[in-house]
């Protein structure tokens, strides 16, 4: 008994510490979410159910434009040429935050909200990346920042910035070009994930292009020595990139993916096409290898004696990390504590585990410490790397999936369509609000977020890797 008074005064005595550093403006950001609770739910579940892909977005970007001008948000849509692009703004005034909100899904992996594998809708797209989850978070926080601002006559901006397709051809390259983070002091984003930290590691650069054999159809049976393959330089090209693999610095990717090899067998195939994809965790490591890769495309077409044409699609920098940013969001997620699960997401959690052959450990509801700065990180890449090189970036990751979860992936889809994704979500914008609101009362830490992000650019002059003219909105295949 004794030990189990001891144990409550300590819980208690651990709940008034959190209390007391729970200032006026992060209860009013906490509650906030709260009352929008229902209705934010709402919208990431129809986001989730339209599951639309790039530069598709219309429901999901009508969804949170509407929503934000219901709640006092100057909207500005169609931003940068892109119909489903759209910028929300309240306040006026210095400093000028921005939040970062996705909403596209992935194809081919619609799934039920459920930990057995079953498509919603046989072959359509799903929120493999929790992009339901993301934009709604993100829009949520905003709204608390504004709520909050307009309660206290505060002087400042918000700006929620709902940025399409970062799955496939990387909108906000397009709204880095038409400036819309010029007038930005600082940029707050988050993703999904499979564990809650402050996020101050890097990304891999990346660049995507297209290239394309131009042969000559014949017999393939009759006079096949009438016809130049477009198909035949299309796999001497493959071939080649996979045997230059062996001479690339390990932290280089290449990816393909061919997109046309030919119509049928009894034709020799007078046109293909393949989708390239090289990263490297440096944008000066993954221009020499695209560049060599690129070179290949006429030694294939050379040997198969046919002709060709390379058409660059976009390219994303790496993220630039934000340590002192970091350090302000790690303070509020442990002011949050770590999110708490019922048994039955455990449960839930523990069948996708089963589901996907991983330890069946259910939710990892660990705050992660702020992690020492990588300077060759794996995973992935994004467009905000564009957007960090052109304003300070803070960057967040949530819980929204069980651990060890594959990402891009049906497991993912059905998290982000239930109870599990919803308290990430929620969690994500206290969280973000939060820092917002520290952001805001605090103009010293807007400065010294400001100076590292100076520090860290140094003299790059940041050129956007994407051609001249508009985003290829008509090229969604």
């Amino acid at each position: 008994m004794r030990t189990r008074i001891l144990l409550l005064g300590l819980m208690l005595a651990a709940f008034t510490a959190q209390s007391q550093k729970m200032t006026r403006a992060k209860k009013a950001i906490v509650a906030s979410v709260e009352a929008h609770k229902a209705e934010l739910i709402r919208i990431s579940d129809s986001i989730w159910a339209a599951a639309e892909t790039a530069f598709e977005e219309s429901t999901s970007a009508t969804l949170l434009a509407n929503y934000a001008e219901k709640n006092g948000f100057r909207v500005e849509r169609g931003v940068a040429g892109m119909p489903t692009a759209f910028v929300a703004t309240y306040g006026s005034g210095s400093p000028v935050i921005s939040v970062l909100g996705e909403y596209d899904a992935l194809p081919g992996i619609s799934q039920k909200a459920q930990p057995t594998k079953e498509p919603l809708n046989e072959g359509a797209a799903g929120h493999g990346c929790g992009h339901n989850l993301f934009g709604t978070a993100s829009l949520a926080s905003a709204i608390a920042v504004k709520e909050w601002i307009q309660q206290e006559g505060i002087s400042g901006t918000v700006k929620f910035m709902g940025t399409p397709a970062e799955e496939k051809f990387f909108g906000k390259i397009w709204m880095v070009r038409e400036g819309v983070w010029d007038d930005v002091d600082v940029n707050v984003s988050w993703h999904p994930a499979a564990q809650t930290e402050a996020d101050v590691q890097s990304t891999l650069a990346l660049v995507d292009f297209k290239v394309e054999f131009f042969g000559q159809a014949a017999h393939a049976s009759a006079d096949p020595w009438n016809g130049r393959s477009a198909s035949d330089a299309l796999e001497l090209y493959t071939t080649g990139i996979n045997y230059y693999r062996e001479h690339i610095k390990p932290t280089v990717r290449i990816h393909y993916h061919i997109q046309d090899g030919g119509q049928v067998v009894n034709v020799v195939p007078d046109y293909s096409k393949i989708w390239v994809r090289v990263r490297d965790t440096k944008r000066e490591g993954m221009m020499p290898v695209y560049e060599q890769v690129r070179k290949m495309a006429e030694g294939a077409a050379i040997m198969a004696n046919v002709d060709y044409k390379i058409s660059l699609i976009s390219g994303i920098y790496e993220v630039l990390p934000n340590r002192a940013g970091g350090e302000i969001m790690q303070q509020n997620l442990e002011l949050l504590g770590p999110i708490t699960y019922t048994d039955a997401e455990q449960d839930f959690a523990r069948g996708i585990q089963a589901a996907t052959e991983k330890p069946q450990v259910g939710m990892d509801s660990s705050i992660r410490p702020l992690e020492p700065t990588k300077e060759h990180p794996g995973g992935g890449s994004t467009d905000v790397g564009d957007v960090s090189w052109n304003v300070a970036n803070i960057n967040l990751g949530v819980t929204t999936a069980p651990k060890d979860t594959p990402w891009h992936s049906w497991a993912v889809v059905a998290c982000g369509g239930m109870s599990i994704g919803h308290k990430g979500m929620l969690y994500a914008a206290k969280a973000m609000g939060m820092t917002m609101a520290d952001l805001f009362e605090n103009p010293k830490w807007v400065e010294k977020v400001k100076a590292e992000y100076l520090e860290r650019k140094g003299d790059t002059q940041y050129v956007p890797i994407i051609p001249e003219g508009p985003p290829p909105i008509g090229d969604v295949k």
